[in-house]
């Protein structure tokens, strides 16, 4: 059942990918109906019988991914010695039809500090299906953070101690939303500077109040970017209007905003 380890790991890992399943079998085949696998960028788990018949479908499932679709697709295949593609024969004498379902990327959300405020967000979070990072420099509120699991929702979850967040920061694939609440204005400043280092992120979001993010765009200017790298970040963030200064109060509001973005066409 390795293709259920793969569904797990590209959940856990927010990545795309392709379930492969073999629905239907006419004659000899090298699996029966039923058989699956897993296909992802550079990697596959599992495997429906080898040959030019796997080869052919694993095939078909990278360019669904490069296309990114979204829709299933079905492929029927004929194993015998007059059906030839650029991977040869495989001559069973059987025929199959086999079922490409795209498997979507859960968003990424990546926060940035797992104080009060950071473990209601990632709470409220928690409940949506999304793959979750929460990151913090210490130890203490990392142990906190540990806590959340095992979440009661769709979420999966991991905690991150990273004395440097910035660095986790760097490995997040393209199309996360950032969430830069740390306990210290120079730790997420340097968060800040960073994110622009990036131009491939869905969104970014900087908690604080206007006073924080004008000191903040001082600074950031003198790094050397510009006014439009800095519209990309929001600050503040959360539902305009929202003036409860509670952690639970502020996360309702970031996490309303987030859906926002994240559902977004």
């Amino acid at each position: 059942m390795e293709w259920l380890t793969g569904l797990q790991e590209l959940r856990e890992e927010g990545a795309a990918g392709v379930l492969v399943t073999l629905t239907s079998v006419r004659g000899h085949a090298p699996r029966a109906a039923g058989a699956k696998m897993v296909v992802a960028r550079g990697r596959a788990w599992d495997t429906i019988g080898g040959g030019n018949l796997e080869a052919t479908l694993t095939e078909q499932a990278h360019h669904m991914l490069s296309a990114g679709e979204s829709e299933p697709r079905s492929e029927e295949i004929s194993l015998n010695e007059r059906a030839t593609t650029r991977y040869g024969q495989q001559c069973c004498g059987g025929k199959v039809t086999a079922l490409l379902e795209p498997i979507a990327a859960p968003p990424v959300v990546a926060i940035f500090g797992a104080g009060h405020v950071g473990l209601e967000v990632a709470r409220a979070l928690s409940r949506l299906p999304v793959s979750l990072h929460l990151t913090d420099s210490r130890q203490a509120a990392v142990n906190a953070a540990e806590s959340l699991e095992p979440l009661d929702g769709s979420a999966t979850l991991r905690v991150h101690h990273a004395p440097a967040p910035e660095a986790v920061l760097k490995e997040l694939p393209a199309g996360s939303h950032i969430l830069i609440m740390s306990h210290d204005h120079s730790e997420d400043l340097i968060l800040c500077d960073t994110v622009l280092g990036r131009d491939d992120l869905a969104s970014v979001g900087l908690i604080g109040s206007s006073a924080k993010w004008a000191r903040f765009r001082k600074r950031l200017l003198e790094l050397g970017h510009d006014e439009a790298a800095l519209g990309r970040i929001t600050c503040p963030i959360g539902i305009p209007g929202i003036g409860g200064k509670s952690p639970a109060v502020i996360a309702i509001s970031v996490v309303a905003a987030l859906a926002q973005v994240i559902d977004r066409p």
